[in-house]
């Protein structure tokens, strides 16, 4: 169970923003879009979290240069007030500037604490040690003794503004995929699970260089060029090269085939950005797991987070293209 953070004394959260509200403070951009109004004019909407929930942020009369240092991931400081339309509350923003995430208590936005990331990386590496193949074992182990990669993965995101999209949130997708794994290998046992649960680990390993959490949540110049698919092929590549020089033996090639084609493949179709479509039943299988712990996750957040509404419904949700029931009462429970 995940160890949620002490609420700070002074901080507005979210959560307890009411109609009327004048507010001031610091919130992190989880969204951020430019958009024009029936006259051209442009405006800002911000999608602003902390730790407590999300609620949107509009600003008229912006200019593209005017907000172009406020971006997705990143931190900013509003002034505005919150009033409802449509039953949802919102902030009319009268002020936003972008904020140095050094000046910036991080534990406000983060849903965990860093003692729930630390068992996350020891659950990911027990699984990976109790992988009964040898050569797999000794593969994952590359992976687990390089310290820069596992600090970068214990910060990572998933991504930038979808699924996932926190401080650990990478890390705590593969180890929550991982362990779908385990039970549908129970009811699948013609599926490999060792490769599978190596393929729940790598399938993602590439944003480790395709994403930046420095300063808010962005892509790397060679996560746009070259995207986490090829990038997590290279890095598997390099690890295979280092286990063979650590175990003095080849590594199995049709092995690494395998392990590559989860990794292009896991994306489950050329229009959602996999170079091949799954052609083994453990690709298939993962790339299906995958979707579901994504979209799952993703349900629960809208749910969750939307702290600014009294209705049994979230608001239209853009990226997936629908509005989510969270069940009557929702509102007072």
């Amino acid at each position: 169970m995940a160890t949620v953070l002490d609420a700070g004394p002074t901080r507005r959260f979210i959560q307890d923003l009411s109609d009327g509200d004048l507010v001031e403070e610091v919130y992190q951009v989880a969204d951020r879009q430019l958009r024009a109004n029936r006259n051209a004019a442009l405006y800002l909407s911000l999608d602003l979290r902390d730790r407590t929930g999300t609620m949107n942020g509009r600003m008229w009369n912006v200019t593209e240069e005017g907000v172009a240092g406020i971006q997705t991931g990143g931190f900013v400081r509003i002034k505005g007030k919150v009033q409802l339309f449509q039953g949802a509350r919102q902030l009319i923003l009268s002020h936003v500037a972008p904020v140095d995430s050094t000046m910036v208590e991080l534990r406000d936005f983060e849903a965990f604490s860093s003692e729930y990331i630390q068992e996350l990386i020891d659950q990911l590496r027990e699984i990976l040690l109790s992988l009964e193949n040898p050569t797999l074992r000794a593969l994952m182990e590359c992976f687990l003794v390089d310290q820069p990669l596992m600090e970068s993965l214990s910060r990572m995101p998933a991504g930038v503004k979808a699924h996932h999209a926190y401080h650990g949130g990478l890390v705590e997708h593969i180890v929550s995929l991982m362990k779908v794994v385990r039970q549908v290998c129970v009811c699948y046992p013609d599926l490999d699970e060792d490769l599978m649960l190596a393929g729940a680990f790598l399938h993602d390993i590439g944003k480790l260089r395709e994403l930046s959490c420095e300063s808010g949540f962005s892509y790397t110049d060679e996560g746009q060029l070259l995207g986490h698919l090829v990038i997590g092929v290279e890095m598997l590549s390099e690890k295979i090269r280092a286990a063979e020089q650590q175990t003095g033996e080849q590594f199995p090639e049709e092995l690494a085939w395998r392990l590559k084609h989860l990794i292009l493949s896991h994306h489950g179709s050329y229009e959602f950005g996999s170079p091949k479509l799954p052609m083994t039943p453990e690709a298939v299988a993962l790339h299906f797991l995958d979707n579901l712990d994504a979209k799952l996750h993703e349900f629960h957040r809208a749910i969750n987070d939307d702290v600014g509404t009294d209705s049994n419904w979230t608001l239209f949700i853009p990226r997936l293209d629908r509005k989510i029931y969270k069940g009557r009462g929702a509102a007072t429970s």
